[in-house]
């Protein structure tokens, strides 16, 4: 599986992304180390969408809370950056794609993504991943 984060990246030139704690949903609980991600800078904290592709180099899953029923399942990782994008993609690019059952590739992404501002570690389809590596 291949999987995309949009999260708080302090640093959009560096080699090496820790995140830790990061919210996972639509299978993003299954990533694992050698596996693909895209990472996208979260607007919300002042980042611009889209900037690199990498390589998960360690995924550890955090333990449940005890004590409360409804959890979001939470991994930390680290990425190391295998090449940064050329070509920017963020929310105001995909927000024109909200007919969510249309089957796009850049459908997937708003609605994963933008739909709830919450940062995630999100599962994608093969053709979001294909539509993504345009970008590089």
């Amino acid at each position: 599986m291949i999987f995309a984060i949009k999260a708080h990246v302090s640093d959009p030139s560096a080699n090496i992304f820790q995140f830790s704690a990061q919210k996972t949903m639509y299978g993003g609980k299954r990533i694992a180390e050698g596996d693909t991600i895209f990472i996208f800078a979260s607007e919300n904290q002042g980042g611009s969408g889209l900037i690199a592709r990498g390589v998960v180099t360690r995924a550890s899953a955090l333990a449940r809370k005890p004590g409360i029923d409804r959890q979001t399942p939470r991994v930390s990782i680290t990425v190391g950056r295998i090449v940064r994008a050329k070509r920017r993609l963020g929310r105001s690019e995909l927000k024109a794609f909200s007919h969510w059952g249309d089957g796009r590739p850049q459908t997937e992404l708003n609605f994963k993504f933008y739909r709830q501002a919450t940062n995630k570690i999100v599962g994608i389809t093969d053709e979001a991943a294909a539509f993504l590596r345009r970008f590089f």
